[in-house]
């Protein structure tokens, strides 16, 4: 197959989960099929496009910058998305000359297979109803749980704003286009009731079991440990929620507990709050021996959506994870694999019960470890998910 596939952004430096995710599929998809790539490139990072070799034939990098977060040029941004009928986080990435390169290698290439990965590169494309859209996240979902966890009156109207806005936009989308792929069934029943849509198919999070098993269990690690993206609000808002509510009632039976938050770009207010019992990494190479060394992994998220990937990546490290409900939405996972706690009470008495407890410990992290070796390989997802493109 000729495969062009359209994303808001290339693929290295690999920090989201979205990211690994479709790096891991599109290498996969490269070795069997021709594979041409459009992406934003906002030259930030000088790796980006000559790595996308590595999972493509052909890339197509079109220059956008996008103002960041909390600068002059994003607040002027965000007022003149008030006269705007996209989402802020859609309408940041309009782009016409992204749009005229997809009409220039759509011509000049002829491609079989369509795939708009996200949203985000919707908002560019002329036309919809040739394309696959992987909809990693049920957007609308997501902005509605912000919120949902929203402080003041102003702020809780301008995310139901925002809310209202990628309803309309998702809803177009989804039902404009060839297909829509989801990332897992709950997601697929969710835009099947909220768009309107039938026979939405689904392909499950994969992990790399090889390179997140360790050859042995390590010692030294944090008791502990939180893996993600510290500039994502699902992941800022989750981090909050467990240090302002859960841990106090873990130190009140376990004083010296520590916990390692691992992951990009964290905030002052949170960088300063770290000590010797709270390890805020920012930036790491490898996130891997924080998980191999720590004793329990936990996703206490209030919002978010879509792959998960923080929790299959740690089955197949062998830690066991706590996991609020919404942070285990839609995994194949039952109560041998992960520990699910949706107060701050419960979730502090299972990360409590699992600490004094090694041999539990252990026999959970056997069974997740068995469930997503057996069931979740990234080769095992691409060849549902090209079966599923191939049809399309």
């Amino acid at each position: 197959m000729k495969i062009l596939w359209l994303k808001g952004d290339f693929l290295h430096p690999t920090t989201r989960g979205g990211k690994i995710r479709t790096l891991e599929m599109l290498k996969r998809l490269h070795r069997r099929h021709e594979v041409h790539f459009v992406a934003l490139d906002d030259g930030a990072s000088p790796e980006s496009v000559p790595r996308a070799a590595e999972y493509s034939t052909r890339a197509y990098p079109v220059p956008h910058r996008v103002p960041p977060r909390g600068t002059p040029a994003f607040y002027l941004q965000s007022v003149g998305n008030l006269f705007s009928d996209l989402p802020l986080s859609l309408a940041r990435y309009k782009s016409a000359e992204y749009e005229r390169t997809v009409e220039e290698v759509m011509s000049r290439e002829s491609p079989e297979v369509l795939v708009c990965d996200f949203l985000t590169p919707a908002v560019n494309l002329r036309t919809l109803d040739r394309w696959v859209l992987f909809q990693h996240n049920v957007e609308t979902i997501i902005w509605r749980r912000h919120a949902e966890q929203a402080g003041g009156g102003l702020q809780r109207r301008y995310f139901q704003n925002q809310a209202e806005r990628m309803q309309r936009v998702e809803e177009r989308v989804c039902r404009s286009v060839r297909k829509v792929v989801a990332v897992s069934e709950a997601d697929a029943r969710t835009m099947e009731s909220m768009f309107g849509l039938q026979n939405i198919p689904s392909v499950p999070t994969g992990v790399d079991v090889e390179g997140f098993t360790p050859a042995a269990r390590r010692e030294g690690g944090a008791d502990l440990v939180f893996v993600g993206a510290m500039d994502w609000m699902p992941n800022i808002d989750g981090v909050n929620y467990f240090l302002d509510e859960i841990l106090p009632l873990i130190r009140k039976k376990r004083p010296n507990c520590s916990i390692a938050i691992v992951g990009r770009e964290p905030s002052a207010e949170l960088r300063k709050r770290a000590d010797a019992k709270l390890i805020v990494t920012g930036t790491v190479d490898d996130v891997r021996p924080y998980l191999w060394k720590g004793l329990v992994s936990i996703v206490p998220l209030r919002i978010g959506g879509g792959t998960r990937l923080k929790i299959y990546e740690a089955m197949a490290a062998r830690i066991p994870v706590v996991s609020t409900s919404i942070g285990a939405e839609g995994l194949a996972v039952g109560p041998e694999h992960i520990r699910l706690a949706d107060t701050p009470e419960n979730f502090a008495d299972a990360c409590l019960d699992l600490l004094d407890h090694p041999e539990q410990r252990e026999r959970m992290s056997n069974a997740a470890w068995d469930l997503v070796s057996s069931c979740f390989s990234w080769e095992r997802v691409t060849g549902q998910f090209e079966r599923i493109i191939g049809a399309a």
